[in-house]
């Protein structure tokens, strides 16, 4: 087992990450505080894993709650279905919330957490590579908008991250490589080496070989627990995790909460970042070439959807968390491998951007 440590005073927590965590007995119930729990899930996960969760926990009041399987999901309603299991089943602030399952229910059981009797414990069991590598960590909990994603949450960190690697054995290919996606943006924002091991090493990923997946998520986690460390707020460096993002949120929520995966929205988006940062003059076509074909034989999207217009990106593009002041900062290349967040751009090289990467 692998643990690593996000440094953040007082609510400073571990990542653990390794095979059969979720059967390794006590160590779950280590980060649970009071004498009840809460374990929210999916329809897809709980048959695979709730079981072993449950019966890790001995002498706690559990209650389980299996929420439907979906981006499209994570919305008022559903937020409003964890509240009603709480309060229903008369849940105290000495509870603790965890959360089962890939990134959506890691966001949701969060905002939940951190908003129920003004703040619970909660803890996260990501079972997807991209909630392992990303979601998971940080703090950021939320739910969906229909007029943006992501636009309503909360930072709240958890108490424990354990990411069983034995979970991905059971995730669709898709899914596989929506999370390499943001595997591949570690490595473009500020970890050259990474980069150049995933070019070398793709293949092994996506072949589930279980010490490639074992070192991506490691490096991966490291990167982010510094990252989020530094800045927790994202009051400055962290903005640069949202590489590709502001473009991939526009993919997420002009074709339709789940249609696009995560990971397969942000993989089109990076490119189009790496597109306007040429025409800006910091990166070189052959720079653009190199992030394509990993982003490529990572069987991920290259190209943004002919549906979204160049109009249409620039309205959904100016709903976002980025905005400020009514000025849209963008994260860009400086070289591969270094990333800015800047707003040093024309709404005419953006537009030329959008339209290079149909």
């Amino acid at each position: 087992m692998i643990s690593l440590n996000v440094d953040l005073d007082d609510r400073s927590y571990p990542i653990l990450i390794g095979k059969n965590l979720l059967e390794k007995e006590g160590l779950l119930q280590q980060y649970i505080t009071g004498n009840s729990a809460l374990i929210v899930t999916n329809e897809t996960v709980a048959p695979l894993y709730l079981d072993y969760v449950v019966n890790s926990l001995k002498n706690l009041r559990i209650k389980t709650l299996v929420l439907p399987d979906g981006e499209q999901y994570k919305n008022q309603d559903t937020l409003n279905s964890i509240y009603d299991c709480l309060l229903s089943n008369r849940f105290d602030r000495n509870t603790t919330l965890i959360a089962l399952g890939g990134g959506v229910i890691g966001d949701i059981t969060g905002f939940a957490a951190a908003s129920y009797q003004r703040g619970v414990h909660f803890i996260q069991i990501p079972t997807t590579l991209l909630a392992q590598v990303d979601s998971s960590v940080g703090g950021k909990t939320g739910i969906n908008h229909p007029m943006g994603k992501n636009m309503i949450g909360a930072f709240y960190q958890p108490k424990a991250v354990i990411a069983d690697t034995e979970t991905l054995k059971t995730l669709e290919d898709r899914e596989l490589s929506s999370g390499i996606a943001e595997v591949i943006k570690y490595g473009l924002i500020r970890d050259i080496e990474f980069l150049e091991w995933l070019e070398t090493n793709i293949d092994k990923l996506l072949n589930r070989n279980t010490v490639a997946l074992a070192y991506a998520i490691d490096r991966s986690c490291k990167n982010k627990a510094e990252i989020v460390a530094a800045d927790e707020k994202e009051s400055g460096q962290r903005a640069l995790l949202n590489l590709g993002h502001t473009f991939g949120h526009a993919i997420e929520t002009g074709m339709g909460y789940g249609n696009w995966l995560h990971g397969e929205a942000v993989a089109s988006g990076m490119i189009m970042a790496a597109r306007l940062s040429e025409i800006l003059g910091n990166i070189s076509s052959d720079d653009v070439n190199r992030i394509i074909d990993i982003i490529e034989r990572a069987q991920l999207p290259v190209r943004a959807p002919e549906k979204l217009s160049a109009s249409k990106f620039i309205e959904l593009m100016s709903i976002d968390k980025k905005v400020s002041d009514g000025i849209l900062k963008l994260v860009l290349f400086k070289s591969v491998g270094q990333a800015i967040v800047t707003s040093d751009y024309t709404q005419e090289a953006l537009i030329e951007a959008i339209n290079s990467s149909y």
